[in-house]
């Protein structure tokens, strides 16, 4: 079947080039369609990538490997199906509209189809537990009217169910699906350009650069570089599978544990996806659900981000400080910083104007439209003597960027199903109304309920997937409370995020932990305790609103000020080094210091700064309470 593949692989670049060029087409203003063809397009061919691409997408680790003429025949015949219920679904729509929703029994059948193939594409690219999750809301409207309790409610036949979730924009083709068709295919395919015409050799030698010298080189470098290319890759565990084949045998030599240098890899590749101005998937669809601008989106995340990666900063210092480690004279490079700027302008610029443009208020898929441009005038600078090279680079671009929306565009269609679910029968306000009985209205009970029920169904989910499932089901209890809407969706989404480092599923520690040929488990608890003011910095954004840009200047000032201090603290208590090494007690006064001052109130604040200045004092005498004990 080697000739049946590679006619296969054909197949697939030819129609994810199209799918991408014919995006592309549409933000740069040729031709004009409605929401539901976008849409259903769009689906559509991801549905029949998904089930006939052999190669996994870019990021994921593309690996092509032979198939059974059993399996070749059940993905043709996949896709086949998928490409008729697709073209069935956009010749139905209209006509179903416009006669004010009259559906016929074909409708019915074609909508189960659909949801169908959503269920398998899910399975296949993400895995059994988000389609479980999609199968119990699907169940739910079939067996309401049995349900105990809060639970019970209006049944619906499957064929209503079916129509309801395949025929309109509330269902499997609603907001998370247009996000994927707008925003999010545009950014992967910018994202691939600068991958593929050289940004990641560009990021690390500027990280190297930036840490060329310094103690703990290696894996300040590694933070740096996952951080940059984590703003383009949009993947936690993709990144770390990118990034870290360089980074992980770097901290290795330099003297970090296997577990220590892959979980500092899996906590940077995570926080990629918080760091504006390109945040991942999950943050445009927060912007299109909460009906904010994107910019305001990403100007909330820039104060969590840097305290996020400030953290991971102070950690890996204090760690190298700890054990040892003596600055690196086997840097990768010691070229100067100013001689790696100079030829990285062609991806500095494209930079510059997405930021620009999405600060003064263009759309982020037309400020990503022209940075794509100018990366391409920039680039051909440089290459005009390769051309074929060039063309060969823009079309292994084309085909990458669509391939790797498979994932988010199965997810996002399978979000619209409990999206759709919740808007059908109304559970989406029982589950609220339980959340905040249960929590006796006290918002901070509520916040400890969201987060745990966020990790719980986080886990084992990519980062879009879980958002995309909280922001459906746990975060409208929390504004109904009087959280603001950003910052309820912004606490979710940071617990989405974490989800890839938190055991004992952690996606984003186990494939760092096989680069690293470390523990799954003891690397995935690392990564848990490295990152660990992440799981308390969401927290922060509702007793501390600054944080999120929401405040004055001097507030915001001293919000960010107080929020690297307190960061700092919780740092030294994890590495359990403040000046000199800290025993139990010096480590609990660290955490308890670094929680005062992150709850950022006068009193606290007064508080949380003297246990600090009164743990300098001690260091400085040498009284540390593990000293003591001697």
């Amino acid at each position: 079947m080697t000739g049946a593949q590679h006619i296969l692989g054909k197949v697939v670049s030819v129609t994810a080039i199209c799918l991408s060029l014919w995006h592309l087409s549409i933000v740069a203003g040729f031709g004009s369609y409605s929401t539901m063809d976008i849409r259903s397009i769009h689906l559509t061919v991801m549905l029949v990538l998904v089930f006939l691409a052999i190669k996994k997408p870019a990021g994921e680790g593309a690996s092509a490997s032979a198939i059974s003429s059993r399996d070749l025949i059940l993905r043709v015949t996949l896709a086949l199906v998928s490409l008729g219920a697709g073209i069935y679904t956009y010749l139905r729509w209209k006509p179903i509209a416009f006669s004010g929703g009259v559906t016929n029994d074909y409708d019915a059948y074609v909508g189960m189809v659909v949801i169908l193939l959503v269920l398998l594409a899910v399975i296949r690219r993400i895995g059994f537990l988000l389609s479980l999750i999609a199968v119990i809301f699907l169940l739910y409207p079939l067996v309401a009217p049995y349900m105990p309790g809060v639970f019970e409610g209006r049944g619906y036949s499957a064929e209503r169910v079916a129509i309801f979730m395949a025929t309109g924009t509330e269902g499997i083709f609603g907001i998370p699906l247009g996000v994927s068709a707008s925003y999010i295919i545009i950014f992967t395919i910018f994202g691939a350009f600068l991958n593929n015409f050289g940004a990641g050799e560009f990021f690390f030698r500027i990280a190297s650069a930036l840490t060329s010298g310094t103690r703990a080189a290696s894996a300040k470098t590694a933070v740096i570089f996952s951080t940059l290319l984590g703003m383009i890759s949009g993947s936690a565990a993709g990144n770390v599978a990118v990034t870290g084949t360089m980074t992980i045998p770097m901290m290795k030599r330099e003297g970090y544990k296997p577990n220590q240098a892959a979980a500092i890899e899996a906590v940077v590749s995570t926080g990629g996806q918080i760091m504006p101005p390109i945040m991942g998937a999950a943050a445009f669809i927060m912007a299109e659900i909460i009906g904010t601008p994107y910019r305001d989106v990403m100007l909330a995340a820039l104060i969590p981000a840097l305290l996020f990666f400030s953290s991971i900063l102070f950690i890996v210092h204090l760690r190298a400080v700890k054990s040892g480690m003596v600055v690196s004279v086997a840097q990768e490079t010691t070229e100067p910083l100013s001689s790696v700027l100079l030829p990285g302008l062609r991806f500095v610029i494209p930079f510059a104007l997405l930021v620009g443009m999405m600060v003064i208020g263009y759309s982020p898929f037309r400020a990503s439209f022209v940075g794509l441009i100018a990366l391409l005038a920039g680039c051909f600078l440089f290459e005009w003597r390769d051309i074929k090279g060039y063309v060969g680079r823009i079309l292994k671009s084309l085909e990458e960027g669509a391939l790797a929306v498979l994932s988010i565009a199965a997810a996002c269609a399978a979000a619209g199903i409990v999206a759709g679910v919740l808007s059908m029968t109304g559970v989406g306000s029982k589950i609220s109304g339980l959340i905040i009985d249960v929590s006796a209205g006290q918002p901070l009970i509520a916040l400890a309920m969201t987060a745990l029920m966020a990790i719980v169904l986080g886990m084992g989910l990519p980062t879009t997937a879980a958002y995309l499932i909280l922001a459906t089901v746990v975060a409208p209890p929390l504004v109904e409370m009087g959280v603001p809407i950003l910052t309820a969706h912004m606490f979710v989404f940071f617990f989405g995020c974490i989800s890839t480092i938190t055991p004992p599923v952690a996606l984003a520690s186990y494939v760092a932990a096989g680069i690293a040929g470390s523990d799954i488990n003891k690397t995935s608890w690392t990564a848990f305790a490295y990152g660990i003011t992440s799981y308390i910095l969401p927290f922060m954004f509702f007793f501390g609103p600054a944080l999120l840009m929401d405040g004055t200047a001097v507030q915001i000032f001293a919000a960010i000020i107080i929020g690297l201090i307190s960061v700092y603290c919780i740092a030294a208590a994890v590495v359990g080094y403040f000046l000199q090494p800290l025993g139990a007690v010096g480590r609990a006064t660290m955490a308890a210091t670094g929680l005062l001052l992150m709850y950022q109130s006068p009193v606290t604040n007064v508080v949380g700064l003297v246990m600090l200045a009164g743990m300098v004092v001690v260091a400085r005498l040498n009284l540390t309470p593990q000293n003591q004990k001697h």
